[in-house]
């Protein structure tokens, strides 16, 4: 298993945090590799969704649910990837929300020679998406 740890503390208040994390359909517009959101079902905080990501346009099937104001996990159960995505949203002061986001890779569905090159990947687009909300919500 492949974990990717990222943090980031934002000066903006929690509910402005969760306004921009859990609106998880424009998350194309924060992550770089995710070119696409279908939404399938939703139920109540849970969404299932088809997703469309890297320069290969890969199709992938995610879990989503969203803990208000607490969290949000992903699962992915098909695709290039399956694992987890989990982003945690935590009040650091009256104005300073902290955001941690934490991959957990189990399974790769890609070549083992771009397994590297992917996970180097996944670690500089959390890094640019925390950057991008930070901008956002600052």
């Amino acid at each position: 298993m492949v974990t990717i740890n990222a943090t980031r503390e934002v000066s903006a208040p929690l509910d402005r945090v969760w306004e921009i994390v859990s609106a998880v359909d424009d998350e194309p517009n924060y992550w770089r590799g995710l070119n696409s959101v279908s939404n399938i079902n939703k139920n109540g905080n849970v969404i299932e969704r088809e997703v469309t990501v890297g320069f290969r346009n890969s199709k992938g099937y995610q879990k989503v649910v969203l803990n208000p104001k607490k969290s949000i996990e992903i699962t992915m159960t098909k695709g290039p990837m399956i694992g987890t995505k989990i982003t945690i949203l935590s009040q650091s002061s009256d104005n300073k929300t902290k955001i941690d986001v934490s991959w957990n890779v189990e399974k790769w569905n890609v070549p083992f020679l771009a397994r590297n090159i992917v996970q180097n990947q996944i670690k500089e687009s959390t890094k640019e998406a925390l950057n991008k909300i930070a901008a956002e919500v600052e």
